[in-house]
């Protein structure tokens, strides 16, 4: 298994009635909440704890994205990754570099973003994985002025245009819907030429976008906020059963989990540690942002609709999340928590019984303050993560959807296989 290091820039000191107090961490006032060494240090811890889980022998560093939010305030994780990839490149740190969440559902310069991953493949020498969000709701069509019907066919035509953009050995006009170039012809191309950096999708559970990542050779990412005992079952074997009927085999690699995570000497250390810390990422993070700025009307296909409609727990506890506490979080399975026995036992047993490949570990969140986001992670690092990292060690896959030079085994697809392919 491959077990990599999840980051957020989150603001750590809102105020104990902030979801009270503010509809949501969209329209919150930026400077009513604010100060400026709060935002400063949440930037360079931020970086720091990055560091230091490469130093402590994650393989592979993950940054996300989200546009005017309290509880991430990375509008764009290349930036925040091209400092890490010079910092683990001058370190001579073997780890991916990962900007999990560059959404191109709300794009309007995708060439930029082809521009700026083939710059970080070119810094790490050639050790980017690339993620790509469709767009969350209220980043894409509120913050960002995408209407909802449009967030799928942007991101549609866009990861056209990058993979295009990485692969042709020529300049190209392109002449879409949404991007018209008189030529495209980017400096860099990326590193990686087999035939591009390995590219990941995440989703929320829609069946097209499963689809179209095992039809394609994509990985497929899927967070687990939501609660990985509520949705855990219904998302996964929806996955598997697509790629069942699509004739390939069934090779966990392909599939990529993310986990908020805390460790401690004991059960009890760990609730007493980390369980505020929890409940303030959910309860002022993710569940601050209301139903109706997370999913408009329009902004999912009909085949995502008729899978909510057939089962609405998809959502599993995001409804409660706004006062959920920490006893209702790990009974969801949205948070983790335990010693490392605890730990280690719940994640390889849900590794196995989902066959996940690809943990990413969220060990720092919330309010937590960076000592103790630097113990999670040295706890995780020494205690947990080398029993997850021989998981699928009896089975002899071979990694497709990681770096060559971090060992792993690209598919040979030739670049006219794959433009077109979304056409």
């Amino acid at each position: 298994m491959k077990v990599n290091y999840f980051q957020q820039v989150p603001y750590r000191q809102l105020p104990d009635d902030f979801e009270q107090r503010y509809e949501s961490v969209v329209t919150t006032p930026y400077f009513d909440v604010t100060t400026s060494d709060n935002v400063i240090g949440a930037f360079r811890q931020s970086i720091d704890e990055l560091m230091h889980a490469a130093r402590a022998g994650f393989d592979g560093l993950l940054v996300t994205e989200h546009g005017q939010s309290s509880y991430d305030m990375a509008p764009n994780p290349n930036i925040v990754e091209s400092a890490v990839a010079y910092a683990t490149e001058i370190e001579n740190i073997a780890t991916a570099i990962y900007p999990v969440g560059r959404s191109l559902g709300k794009s309007r310069e995708p060439i930029r973003v082809a521009e700026e991953l083939a710059m970080i493949d070119a810094i790490s020498s050639g050790r980017l994985v690339s993620g790509f969000p469709v767009g969350l709701a209220y980043d894409a069509n509120i913050n960002n002025g995408v209407p909802p019907a449009q967030t799928r066919q942007r991101f549609d035509e866009n990861l056209e245009l990058v993979l295009k953009a990485w692969t042709e050995r020529e300049a190209f006009p392109w002449n879409g819907r949404f991007a018209q170039h008189a030529a495209v012809n980017i400096w860099p191309r990326p590193i990686q030429q087999a035939p591009h950096p390995p590219v990941w999708i995440t989703g929320i559970g829609n069946p097209k976008t499963m689809q179209m990542t095992i039809d394609r050779e994509f990985g497929f990412n899927y967070f687990g906020w939501f609660g990985l005992k509520v949705t855990g079952r219904r998302i996964f074997d929806r996955f598997w059963e697509l790629l069942d009927k699509s004739g390939k085999d069934a090779n966990p690699y392909r599939l990529g989990f993310m986990q908020t995570i805390c460790v401690a000497d004991t059960d009890a250390k760990a609730e007493a540690l980390y369980a505020k810390h929890a409940e303030y990422f959910f309860q002022k993070g993710i569940g601050s942002i209301p139903m109706q700025r997370l999913a408009l009307p329009g902004g999912i296909d009909i085949r995502g609709v008729e899978a909510i409609m057939r089962d609405p727990g998809d959502f599993g506890i995001y409804n409660k999340m706004r006062t959920a506490s920490f006893a209702d979080l790990v009974d969801a399975g949205s948070v983790i928590c335990g010693s490392p026995d605890t730990v280690a036992e719940q994640l390889i047993a849900y590794a196995r019984e989902y066959r996940i490949g690809n943990l990413h570990a969220m060990l720092q969140f919330g309010s937590m303050p960076h000592d103790l986001a630097k113990d999670n992670i040295d706890l995780f690092a020494s205690a947990v993560m080398p029993r997850l990292k021989q998981v699928w060690d009896d089975e002899g896959h071979e990694h497709h959807w990681w770096p060559e030079s971090l060992g792993g085994r690209p598919l040979a697809t030739s670049p006219n296989n794959l433009i077109g392919a979304l056409a």
